[in-house]
C-alpha cells in the first residue's frame, strides 16, 4: 500500500491548545468509587485518592478534567456534597446510591495533585440558574454566604475554577431535565448572566449539537456570554448490547469525528461568532458506555456494567480511532480548544483501576504518545493514497498530521496506517523537498490489531522506541500502528 503527505511550512500555522488532551470523571459505576477515590486502600493516601491514579495521569500531563457528568449531573445537587453532614441520596441517573463522600472540595483538590485545571458541569436538569451561580460562588468568591461555607469547610482561599459547563446533553430526552430547542437559549443566557455575576473571569460552555436547529438559536441569544459550546460523541454505540464492533467497523468510524467538527464549524460560522467562540468535543470516545436497563423494568442492570471494564474490548482499534480523533482535532485547532476523552478511568477509559492496581490501555499509550512527542504548532500538511476496505466502506488507509516548533526547524509528523493486515510505504514532501536519513520514532503497533492490555499481560502493547529510514522521503510502516517521528533535516 502506498500513501503520501506533503507538508508546507511557509503557510500559516496555529498553536494547538494542550486542553485537547483532557479527561472526563463521572459518577458511573466505578470511576470515583473504587476508581480515583478508594478510602482505606493500601494504594490511597490519607485523602483517599489512589496514588497510583495519581501518579500515572501526572504522566500522562492531564490538562483538564470534566466533573461530575454526563447524565449524573441533571440530578445531582452540589450542596449535598460538600461539608461535614453529608448523607446518601438516590443517584436518578444511574439508580444506584451516591455517598456524597467525593463532592467539590474532594474534585478540586483530586485535580490539583494530578496537575490539571477542574471543569465543572452543572445541572440544568433538575437545577436551575441560582443553583449554577451558587455553586460558582462556593468555588470562587469571597464573598457572600457559599463562599463563607468553603471557608467554614477549612478551604480559606477560593478554588479558582476557570471553566464551567451549562448543561449536560439537554437537547436529549435520555436526559434527566431535557429541554426544547426554543426554552434552551434563554435558560442557557439566564444562567450565565447569574453565574458571571457571581464571578466574571469565568469561561462559559454549554451543551450543543451540531445541528443549526438547536446551537444556531443558542448562539443567537447566549453566544455573546459563551466560551465554547460542548458537543459529544460515541462512535460505537454500546448502550443496550455490549457487542463491541470489530476492527474494520472501527476504522470506517475514525473519520466521523472530524465530519462532526466541521458540521459544528459551520453553525459557528453561520451565526458570526468565528474566532469568538470555540468548539470543546467535552465527550468522547469510541465505546459508548453499557448501561442496559433489566427486562421489563424501569431500574438498570447494575452488574451489567462491569463489561464495560473487560479489558479484551479496548485493542488497537481504539488506539488509532483515538488518534484519528486528535488528528482531527488538531486539524481544527482553531475552533477545537478542548476535548475530554470519556471517562478517564474505568469503564471505557485509558486506565483500568483495580484494588491490586492498574492497567494502562493501548489509549494510555496513545493519549501519552500525542501529549508528549507534538511540536506546538499544527501546520499545513496534506496526505492521500490507497483506501482500506471492508464490505461496502472504505477509509484512506494513511492519517496524518505535521507540527512544528515556533522556528519550524523541528517538524514532527504522526501517522496512521489503518490496515490491520498490510504495511504502507509512505511518501514524504516538505515544501517539495525529500528528507533522508534516520530519524528517531515511536511506534505503537502491538503483536496484532486485536492486542490489548490486561492485568495479567499489562505490557502486551507498549511504545517501542525505534530508529525510521528515510530513503528519498519514503519510509515504511508496519500494518495497524501509531507512528510519531521526527523528520530528518530537508
Amino acid at each position: 500500500m502506498n500513501g503520501r503527505v506533503h507538508i508546507d511550512t511557509d503557510r500559516d500555522s496555529v498553536r494547538f491548545d494542550r486542553m485537547i488532551f483532557g479527561q472526563f470523571l463521572e459518577h458511573f459505576h466505578r470511576q470515583v468509587y473504587g476508581g480515583v477515590f478508594e478510602p482505606g486502600s493500601l494504594l490511597s493516601d490519607e485523602r483517599g485518592f489512589r496514588t497510583d491514579v495519581i501518579e500515572a495521569l501526572r504522566e500522562l500531563r492531564v490538562p483538564i478534567v470534566r466533573w461530575p457528568g454526563g447524565c449524573f449531573v441533571s440530578a445531582y445537587h452540589w450542596k449535598e456534597g460538600v461539608g461535614p453532614a453529608r448523607r446518601p441520596v438516590y443517584d436518578k441517573a444511574w439508580y444506584v446510591e451516591e455517598p456524597n463522600t467525593f463532592g467539590t472540595d474532594e474534585f478540586v483538590a483530586w485535580c490539583r495533585a494530578i496537575g490539571a485545571e477542574p471543569y465543572i458541569c452543572t445541572n440544568a436538569g433538575s437545577g436551575d440558574e441560582e443553583e449554577m451561580s451558587d455553586w460558582v460562588e462556593y468555588c470562587n468568591g469571597s464573598l457572600g454566604r457559599w463562599a463563607a461555607a468553603r471557608r467554614e469547610n477549612g478551604y480559606g482561599e477560593p478554588h479558582k475554577v476557570r471553566f464551567w459547563s451549562i448543561g449536560n446533553e439537554n437537547y436529549g430526552g435520555h436526559e434527566i431535565g431535557a429541554k426544547k430547542a426554543s426554552a434552551w437559549p434563554g435558560f442557557v443566557a439566564e444562567s450565565a448572566k447569574m453565574m458571571t455575576r457571581a464571578d466574571p473571569t469565568i469561561r462559559l460552555l454549554a451543551a450543543a449539537l451540531p445541528d443549526p436547529d438547536w446551537t444556531l438559536p443558542l448562539l443567537r441569544e447566549a453566544g455573546p456570554w459563551l466560551s465554547a459550546i460542548s458537543i459529544h460523541g460515541y462512535w460505537d454505540a454500546l448502550w443496550q448490547e455490549n457487542r463491541p464492533s470489530d476492527y474494520a467497523a472501527c476504522m470506517l468510524r475514525s473519520t466521523a469525528p472530524e465530519a462532526m467538527i466541521r458540521k459544528a464549524e459551520s453553525v459557528i460560522h453561520v451565526a458570526g461568532l468565528d474566532g469568538k467562540v470555540t468548539l470543546a468535543f467535552d465527550e468522547w470516545n469510541l465505546r459508548g458506555w453499557h448501561h442496559p436497563p433489566l427486562d421489563g423494568a424501569l431500574f438498570a442492570d447494575v452488574p451489567a456494567r462491569d463489561k464495560n471494564d473487560i479489558n479484551a474490548t479496548y485493542t488497537m482499534a481504539d488506539a488509532l480511532f483515538s488518534a484519528c480523533f486528535l488528528h482531527g482535532c488538531l486539524r481544527h485547532a482553531k475552533t477545537v480548544r478542548m476535548a475530554c476523552m470519556a471517562p478517564v478511568v474505568n469503564a471505557r477509559g485509558p486506565l483500568y483501576v483495580h484494588p491490586g492496581g492498574i492497567v494502562k490501555r493501548t489509549t494510555f499509550h496513545v493519549m501519552k504518545m500525542y501529549s508528549d512527542r507534538l511540536a506546538p504548532n499544527v501546520i499545513d500538511c496534506w496526505h492521500d493514497g490507497d483506501l482500506f476496505e471492508s464490505g461496502d466502506g472504505s477509509v484512506p488507509a494513511l492519517d496524518a498530521v505535521a507540527t512544528a516548533d515556533d522556528e519550524r526547524k523541528r517538524i514532527v509528523l504522526a501517522l496512521v496506517n489503518r490496515h490491520p493486515e498490510k504495511g504502507l510505504r509512505c511518501r514524504v514532501r516538505v515544501n517539495g523537498r525529500a528528507p533522508a536519513g534516520a530519524a528517531e520514532a515511536v511506534v505503537l503497533a502491538g503483536d496484532g490489531p486485536d492486542a490489548f492490555n490486561d492485568v495479567e499481560a499489562p505490557h502486551r502493547v507498549a511504545p517501542e522506541t525505534v530508529a525510521l529510514d528515510f530513503q528519498e522521503g519514503a519510509v515504511a510502516l508496519r500494518p495497524h500502528p501509531i507512528t510519531i517521528c521526527d523528520l530528518p533535516a530537508v
